[in-house]
């Protein structure tokens, strides 16, 4: 048994859209429904002052969902880590609609456990 991880980094991204808490929980929200994601909580959200970015967290039955976003470099940096394997999603597509991301890399490790 093994559980699947999802390190993705979005690059190019309009510094506004990474300051724009809605815009990252409908980002969460398509993952987890996209997915078949179970949530246990509402998140949590910490909003930096400024012109900074937004830290996420969402724990789910699975495990967790958990964003940073950094508007002065135009990145964000998403994990998604599920306990049991699950078929890869298209994170490009929707990184790039809500954040019009210029590049995304995506990569999924998985994670044995015995």
């Amino acid at each position: 048994m093994s559980g699947s991880e999802w390190i993705i980094e979005a690059h190019g991204c309009g510094a506004d859209s990474l300051r724009d808490l809605p815009r990252l929980q409908l980002l969460f929200q398509n993952i987890i429904d996209g997915m078949n994601l179970h949530p246990v909580d509402s998140g949590n959200w910490h909003q930096f002052p400024g012109p900074g970015g937004i830290t996420g967290l969402r724990l789910l039955k699975e495990s967790h969902l958990a964003c940073h976003t950094f508007p002065e470099y135009g990145s964000l940096c998403l994990n998604v880590f599920c306990c049991k394997p699950r078929p890869d999603w298209d994170f490009e597509s929707i990184l790039q609609g809500l954040f019009d991301a210029h590049s995304v890399k995506v990569r999924r490790i998985e994670r044995p456990y015995a």
